[in-house]
């Protein structure tokens, strides 16, 4: 298989990895003014995700690095025409990141909730915006033979486009009351459960719609595998979750994230930034690549690095298994 192929198909794998992790945090963050009563609550969820949500974002920062070294002519022509978007994202991440850090700083009602409201706004914002970008991704973008994108931020905002970023919102959300039902108990564990139940009723017909939208716009043959796994597997992690099987729902959600990212790099595929403008001004991964030597040096830098970080990022899993619950939580930080 040629090295261009290879890469792609490394960054798709970083990019799913991403959105499965960092999914289920981005919505543990946006529910808590839905899943919780009181700052108790709030903690318990905070804390469900408190080892592991800094680590999620590693994938984001290695997706984006290996694009940057594997495609540099993609990295360049991507992130320039996703410029607002892709800073928009960068800040809510901050404050997000800050906001984790800093709300236990001070004992004070009125500091935690402003802080709060900053992990909400962190957690959703993201959450919307990267299947925003994603669909217009497979979309395609207005780019002259220079490969410099011409549309606008307005331009961003299709219907397909559009949808994309409803749907990740909302399936994330989902994703992230599956995760609270499974690692969390009490009260909190009884109301996530009842809203991943009910929430999929909602996210059920959005994922449709799109995955048959995207198949119809850009999937080949092969692609209406994982847009189909992706619906049942979705159908199924609700039916799940209802029953009180949350380890398996919670796969049956992860599984149904993940298919949905091959179905838009399987959608994209050969190109990596298709344009709107003339589709020979298209970049593919043929002349978005980097030179075969810069290829190679970064697979054997990859083959040592890569399982060490995956190994690590495991063992913090299962390190922090366990539930947490309300009596976990001390009376004041």
């Amino acid at each position: 298989m040629d090295l261009p192929v290879v890469w792609f198909v490394a960054i798709a794998v970083l990019w799913t990895g991403y959105l499965v992790l960092e999914g289920f945090d981005f919505g543990v963050g946006a529910l808590l003014p839905v899943l919780a009563r009181d700052d108790t609550d709030r903690r318990v969820m905070i804390n469900s995700i408190g080892p592991v949500w800094d680590g999620n974002e590693v994938w984001l920062i290695t997706a984006v690095g290996a694009t940057f070294a594997a495609f540099p002519a993609w990295y360049a022509s991507m992130l320039s025409g996703f410029y607002l978007p892709m800073l928009l994202i960068l800040l809510a991440l901050i404050g997000r990141g800050v906001a984790f850090e800093y709300r236990g700083k001070v004992d004070s009602d009125v500091w935690r909730r402003r802080w709060d409201v900053v992990i909400v706004a962190g957690s959703t914002l993201p959450a919307f915006l990267w299947g925003l970008l994603f669909a217009n991704l497979v979309r395609g973008l207005e780019m002259g033979a220079d490969h410099v994108v011409t549309t606008t931020a307005f331009g961003l905002f299709t219907g397909y486009a559009v949808l994309g970023g409803l749907l990740t919102l909302s399936l994330f959300l989902l994703h992230g009351a599956v995760f609270l039902a499974l690692k969390t108990d009490g009260p909190v564990r009884l109301r996530a459960r009842s809203f991943a139940a009910w929430s999929a009723l909602a996210v059920l017909p959005l994922l449709v719609g799109f995955v048959g939208w995207t198949q119809a716009r850009s999937g080949v043959g092969w692609t209406l595998v994982p847009a189909l796994v992706s619906v049942a597997a979705l159908a199924v992690g609700a039916g799940l979750v209802h029953r009180g099987r949350e380890g398996w729902a919670f796969t049956a959600t992860a599984v149904s994230v993940g298919t949905l990212a091959i179905l838009v790099f399987g959608s994209l595929f050969p190109d990596v930034l298709p344009s709107r403008t003339d589709p020979a001004f298209s970049l593919t991964i043929e002349n978005a690549a980097s030179a075969p030597y810069t290829l190679t040096v970064i697979s054997w830098v990859t083959a040592v690095f890569l399982p060490l970080v995956i190994g690590y990022q495991a063992w913090s899993y299962w390190v922090f298994r366990k539930r947490v619950s309300r009596d976990q939580i001390p009376a004041a930080y």
